[in-house]
């Protein structure tokens, strides 16, 4: 007996009017599958008073929004992500979520529930899901023991001067105006806790997937590599990273699947209230038993005009593909392209 799990990346419904319109090409595709995980960047929540969209603040008229994901066959949302911001509109979001049976995880009235694993289970097999963002504000977006707010990873950020070749592209300090190398590392009482809160979910569930919202344009940076190891090494079975807007390599760590950045899912309206262009996203599709990761492949997908989300017509993303499969094989991944998915080839 087999389970389907579709991931998805930023899903921001602000400006949706027509609850029909973000998944109307996709809703046969997504009900396939058992359970659907995405990453929820905009609030339910519709403000008293006018908000300036150059503020930050994804907001999405709840109702509308709702009924979007249904239509989308989500089964459960995170919310650790940058825009789920103040303590109204994740109050509101949260209820909007609990009223129509839809699980999340990664907000919360306080710390306690921000970090609450999802349970789901389907012919027998038992899922936890939980989340993170290390991409948030330092002004009370933390959810802590007596306030609410998002679930939190903190990496740190250091500027290293090169006086050794490190890497082949950086030139000898021997020179005026030589640039300092970046290097990120995730809090150790952070990771502490996160590769804990593994440990226990595993110790109940099948399979943990833990979602991550980190990143920086399309760099893997050494923190996220950190945290998705060390999630592994605690008993996670898939990671799943989102935030940049772009999609990002994939690592197969002890045969357990990374995907480092799965880009948009839907997203129309962004920062400023600008129209987000033409992008490429990923829609990794994972088939479990009770006992092992079956079989692990992802879709590309892009946005028309209409906003509607669609599969690509892999004939047409050679580009994409070409830099995926490059940058994957970097990372002991190596990318199939069979029929209309990129398939992971694991080790049996």
């Amino acid at each position: 007996m087999t389970i389907k799990i579709t991931l998805t990346g930023d899903i921001n419904l602000m400006n949706v009017e027509d609850a029909t319109v973000p998944f109307k090409l996709m809703q046969d595709e997504l009900r396939q599958s058992d359970f659907v995980l995405s990453n929820l960047e905009c609030c339910l929540y519709e403000p008293e008073h006018s908000h300036s969209v150059d503020n930050e603040g994804f907001y999405a008229n709840p109702k509308v929004a709702i009924d979007a994901l249904k239509n989308g066959n989500i089964s459960a949302v995170s919310l650790a992500n940058n825009v789920n911001y103040g303590h109204e509109a994740i109050l509101n979001s949260i209820k909007e979520l609990s009223s129509n049976g839809l699980a999340y995880t990664g907000a919360g009235l306080n710390k306690e529930e921000a970090t609450r694993p999802v349970i789901l289970e389907r012919q027998g097999i038992k899922i936890g899901f939980l989340a993170r963002t290390s991409v948030y504000w330092n002004t009370h977006h933390e959810a802590r023991k007596d306030s609410s707010g998002v679930a939190v990873l903190r990496g740190h950020t250091a500027y290293q001067v090169p006086a050794y070749k490190v890497r082949a592209e950086i030139p000898p300090f021997n020179r005026p105006g030589i640039p300092p190398v970046v290097v990120t590392w995730a809090d150790k009482d952070y990771l502490k806790e996160l590769t804990q809160q593994i440990k226990e979910l595993k110790s109940t569930c099948d399979f943990v997937i833990v979602s991550c919202h980190w990143g920086l344009w399309g760099d893997v940076l050494e923190y996220m590599t950190e945290i998705a190891h060390a999630a592994i090494d605690a008993g996670a079975d898939i990671i799943f990273g989102h935030g940049p807007h772009l999609s990002l390599p994939v690592e197969l760590y002890c045969n357990k699947p990374i995907f480092y950045g799965l880009g948009s899912f839907s997203f129309h309206t962004g920062h400023n209230g600008r129209k987000h262009g033409d992008w490429v996203g990923e829609m990794p599709q994972i088939i479990l038993s009770k006992k092992e990761i079956e079989e692990i492949s992802f879709k590309l997908i892009r946005h028309n005009d209409k906003n509607e989300t669609y599969c690509c017509d892999l004939n047409n993303e050679a580009e994409t593909i070409e830099n995926l499969v490059a940058k994957s094989a970097e990372n002991n991944c190596r990318l199939l392209v069979k029929d209309h998915s990129i398939f992971l080839q694991m080790d049996k």
